[in-house]
C-alpha cells in the first residue's frame, strides 16, 4: 500500500491547456537539491476507479557480460519475468526482497520457468556469485507508471478527472522513507504540472560497480 510520506520540497503548478476532450495530462520532473534533473526515477500514478490499470506481461531480464539487461524493470502486478542467461559463466540469482523472494541455483542458459511477482513492491536482484551485479523489479499496483527521462521528466495524458496520487522512487534515493509520495487533483481538460526537488543528495554508488542506467558516469 502506498504511504504518504512529507519528505521533499514540492511545487505544484497548474496551467490550462487544451487536453483530448474531458480528459486531463500530467508531468512530473523531479530535481536534486541544487536543481541537477534526476534520470530513471520510477513515477507510479495511482487513480480514481475510471482509470483502468495495466493487465499483467511477460517480460525478460537477461544477463551479458556480468550485468543484467535491463537492470530496472517496471511491471504490473500478476507479471511474470523470465531470467535467460546468455554469458558464457553461471549465475545464481535470487532476490532476499519481501516483495518476492526466490533464488535459481547456479545456471546458463535458460533452465528455469518465468518467475510471477503477484505482490507490489521494490525488488533488488543480485547474483551469489558475482557481487557487482544488481538490478531493480518495480512490481507495480498503479495505473500509469514509467521512468524520467535525462531531462528529469515523465508524462501521461488521457487521465480522467479525480483526485491521483503520485509516488517517487529512485535506486539512489535517501529521502526519508525511501519514496515521495504527493497527492494531485484534476480536472477536465486540465494539463498539471508537479515539481519535485530532492531534500537529500543521491546516494552514491559503490567503487567500482558497473555502471548502471541510474548512473552519473
Amino acid at each position: 500500500m502506498l504511504r504518504p510520506i512529507a519528505c521533499a520540497l514540492v511545487m505544484f503548478a497548474l496551467g490550462g491547456g487544451a487536453a483530448a476532450a474531458q480528459a486531463a495530462s500530467l508531468v512530473v520532473t523531479v530535481a536534486r537539491p541544487d536543481g541537477k534533473p534526476v534520470a530513471s526515477a520510477v513515477i507510479q500514478l495511482q487513480g480514481p476507479p475510471a482509470l483502468n490499470k495495466p493487465a499483467p506481461e511477460a517480460a525478460v531480464i537477461d544477463q551479458v557480460n556480468q550485468a543484467f539487461t535491463p537492470d530496472l524493470t517496471i511491471i504490473p502486478v500478476g507479471s511474470i519475468v523470465t531470467f535467460p542467461n546468455s554469458d558464457k559463466v553461471s549465475h545464481q540469482v535470487y532476490s532476499f526482497s519481501p516483495a518476492r523472494r526466490f533464488q535459481l541455483p547456479l545456471y546458463r542458459g535458460t533452465p528455469y520457468a518465468p518467475i510471477r511477482f503477484d505482490a507490489p513492491g521494490i525488488v533488488t536482484l543480485g547474483c551469489n556469485i558475482h557481487d557487482d551485479m544488481i538490478a531493480y523489479v518495480v512490481v507495480s499496483d498503479a495505473a500509469r507508471f514509467g521512468r524520467t527521462n535525462a531531462d528529469g521528466g515523465w508524462k501521461t495524458d488521457d487521465l480522467p478527472a479525480g483526485e491521483y496520487r503520485v509516488r517517487i522512487w529512485h535506486p539512489r534515493m535517501r529521502e526519508a522513507g525511501g519514496a515521495i509520495e504527493r497527492v494531485v487533483m484534476l480536472d477536465a481538460q486540465q494539463a498539471a504540472t508537479l515539481e519535485v526537488r530532492l531534500t537529500r543528495p543521491l546516494r552514491p554508488e559503490p567503487i567500482g560497480r558497473k555502471p548502471q542506467s541510474w548512473s552519473d558516469y
